[in-house]
């Protein structure tokens, strides 16, 4: 009992002398510390960095006078985040900053003469002081970026949707004004060609409108919410690539294109015919236009599999990967690898999809760039090959 107050008698006598010790140090530590701490230039908080220092070293003393609460210590690290935060500067010059100055005092502490073993608990504490700081400032500074971050995904969400609700204006205004001239002219070029099946480019005629129908039709179909308008069937798939390749075929030996199928004959899916025709369509003319910045052998590939749940077909090519920044992204809207790209053909893609019960994703390096769809897998259900 006797040795234990008189540990505790001494270990108060040595944190007054600390204390002491520290309060008579407090222009020397600091002036080190100021001409040592890394401060940018354009930081708007430079003079308070400085400030914020003295702070610090101020609640050090009063952590070993025990008259500090945690809430004051947070109160300065939750302000000096919000300063890091608005400077837009390294967070890594902040801390090496804070561990500078802790380095100083623990390194110049030795000077008070104190018995180690006391020393030892007094550097724990200071420890213990500057990390709780650097835990909560950092922590804050991050949740701070976090909103910051999620305040400008909102805006962007919300520009896209701006851009989608004007797109979506001049879509009704002049999808009709350019659908019923069109309209009439596929159908006089389906009776040229009953009539004179031997004319020459009826059939380059026909693919060209079809083409212009189907960039209508993207146009139309970013404006709406509902991309689930028509009736599901049974699809033979093997028959509707069969089908897309028969109408790019001009665009296929144009750009000298291997195309290489592997599908299983009874390889079926539930969906929206028209719908999905618009997406093979989209990733094969995609992928043809890839394959022209592409040297021989220029190969577009399509094949399909069973994997767990699903039933997936995968379009694949060898021309140029898609940048990996962009492949976050390349589903959203007015997002397009093209120079001349508008942008939109994969997001109708994508919503085409989502819309009878599947996903889309994609794969791109040096040798291979892959849009796989995937649609869930009926249970018990048998693929006749």
């Amino acid at each position: 009992m006797v040795n234990s107050m008189k540990l505790s008698s001494e270990h108060k006598k040595y944190k007054f002398v600390l204390i002491q010790y520290l309060e008579e140090k407090e222009s020397e530590f600091l002036n080190e510390w100021n001409e040592t701490i890394k401060i940018n230039e354009i930081d708007p908080y430079k003079e308070k960095i400085k400030e914020n220092g003295y702070g610090m070293y101020s609640l050090v003393i009063q952590t070993f006078k025990e008259v500090l609460s945690e809430d004051v210590l947070i109160k300065l690290a939750y302000q000096v985040a919000k300063e890091r935060l608005e400077a837009n500067i390294n967070i890594g010059d902040f801390l090496y900053n804070i561990n500078l100055g802790r380095n100083i005092i623990i390194r110049n502490l030795f000077g008070a003469n104190i018995p180690i073993n006391y020393m030892q608990k007094f550097i724990n504490d200071i420890n213990l002081h500057f990390d709780t700081f650097s835990y909560h400032a950092v922590t804050r500074y991050t949740n701070l970026t976090n909103e910051v971050i999620e305040e400008k995904k909102s805006y962007i969400s919300e520009n896209h949707k701006d851009k989608l609700a004007v797109l979506g204006q001049i879509s009704s205004s002049f999808v009709h004004e350019f659908r019923n001239p069109l309209t009439a002219i596929m159908g006089f070029n389906k009776l040229l060609k009953r009539e004179n099946p031997d004319l020459k480019y009826l059939d380059i005629i026909d693919y060209e409108l079809n083409q212009l129908n189907f960039r209508i039709t993207q146009f139309l179909h970013t404006s709406k919410s509902d991309f689930n308008e028509e009736q599901r069937e049974e699809i033979s798939v093997l028959k509707l690539i069969e089908e897309i390749q028969e109408l790019t075929y001009a665009n296929i030996v144009d750009a000298s294109v291997n195309v290489e199928i592997d599908i299983y004959p009874n390889f079926v899916m539930t969906a929206s015919k028209d719908g999905l025709k618009q997406v093979f369509l989209n990733l094969f003319i995609n992928s043809i236009d890839a394959l022209k910045d592409k040297e021989h052998p220029r190969i577009l590939r399509i094949n399909s599999l069973i994997e767990a749940n699903e039933r997936i077909i995968r379009i694949s090519n060898n021309g140029p990967a898609i940048a990996s920044e962009l492949i976050e992204s390349i589903f959203e809207p007015f997002v397009t690898t093209k120079e001349l790209g508008t942008g939109i053909g994969l997001y109708v893609c994508k919503k085409i999809i989502e819309s009878n019960d599947g996903y889309m994703n994609c794969v791109s390096n040096e040798n291979l760039t892959t849009f796989s769809i995937h649609f869930p897998k009926v249970q018990n259900e048998l693929i006749r090959v």
